[in-house]
């Protein structure tokens, strides 16, 4: 005879009990020799130890599923639980198991499609803030507004910050047309689109509209407590130092935070220096706190981008080979006329 406890402590336990247990009771009938009692958000096994393990790995993905998505279906429930023979359909394993993190509108499936993002999004689940390093077109942010999506829809959190410095990169804010908001759009529309696809729009408009999910420049964001929410902080490598820790010591008690940002694609004026750089450095080792760095294999854009970003990353490594070079023959140089000016 084996007990074995659930917790349901991370999920909506009426999502897995179902109206009137009828979920609940779909699984006792799926294992007839088990006891299965419930108590609030504990589930209790007690029978044949193979019977109970076998109801413990469904139940699991049960949760997973939940956790990930917030609602599962009666049939969906029953389809986990397997066939009379108490088998899983593979492909329901894999939808389970295989990094969905969320399902859009229209059932599109969003998922780490790169061993780095699958790294990014366990670390995310482990850690309250997290940076996400890598080259354009890496996932970076359509990942992290995925993870905080899911956390908004299982009632994690109470609401969704989106923010990014506004730094022109080539055109002047003031001579973009229409009001503040008109001029500070464009800086945000890449955080708009990855919300498009993950929540149908009239929802979407309801959330933005009572400020569940507020966007707005990194500059808004002083001053204020960011708390029950889940805050990203897009283009990073463009926050200043000051406005990098600023951001940093706004985050809440009860929030989450992810920074993304490329180091290759640095906007700022040359006298100022980015506080990415400085945070990479100093704050990697504190507890809590993540690091992920995502390369040219975690590319999920046109096959070609993958190609763009190797070749300036190989023309980037070829210059500051050049500018030491260049640097070691001046010192030479200077040492030798020095020497010979003493003797």
């Amino acid at each position: 005879m084996t007990d074995y406890i659930i917790q349901l402590d991370s999920i909506n336990p009426i999502e897995f009990y179902g109206v009137n247990n009828n979920k609940f009771n779909i699984l006792k009938k799926k294992f007839p020799l088990l006891k299965i009692l419930s108590r609030g958000s504990q589930i209790k096994l007690s029978g044949n130890k193979e019977n109970v393990e076998d109801a413990k790995e469904k139940i699991e993905l049960i949760v997973k599923y939940l956790e990930r998505n917030g609602h599962l279906s009666e049939n969906y429930f029953s389809q986990i639980l397997g066939d009379d023979d108490g088998i899983i359909d593979d492909s329901i394993r894999d939808n389970i198991e295989n990094n969905i993190i969320l399902f859009g509108p229209n059932g599109r499936v969003i998922k780490a499609k790169t061993p780095n993002q699958r790294i990014l999004v366990n670390s995310a689940e482990d850690n309250d803030v997290l940076f996400a390093i890598g080259p354009a077109g890496t996932g970076k942010t359509y990942t992290a507004v995925a993870l905080a999506v899911r956390a908004l829809k299982n009632k994690i959190v109470r609401k969704i910050i989106l923010t990014r410095p506004a730094v022109e990169a080539g055109e002047s804010l003031g001579f973009l047309p229409g009001d503040l908001k008109d001029k500070i759009d464009p800086y945000l529309r890449p955080l708009y689109d990855a919300l498009d696809d993950m929540i149908p729009q009239d929802k979407l408009n309801y959330y933005m509209t009572n400020r569940i999910i507020e966007i707005a420049p990194l500059a808004y964001m002083r001053g204020r407590t960011l708390d029950h929410a889940y805050i990203i902080l897009d283009e990073a490598q463009n926050a200043t130092d000051l406005q990098l820790k600023m951001f940093l010591t706004r985050i809440g008690p009860s929030a989450k935070a992810i920074i993304t940002g490329d180091m290759s694609q640095i906007d700022l004026p040359r006298n100022q220096q980015s506080g990415l750089r400085k945070a990479f450095r100093i704050l990697k080792n504190i507890p809590g706190m993540s690091f992920i760095e995502l390369d040219g294999s975690d590319v999920v854009r046109h096959r070609l981008v993958r190609q763009i970003i190797k070749a300036y990353d190989t023309d980037t490594e070829r210059e500051e080979k050049e500018k030491k070079e260049r640097k070691s023959e001046k010192y030479k140089s200077k040492v030798t006329e020095d020497d010979n000016k003493r003797s």
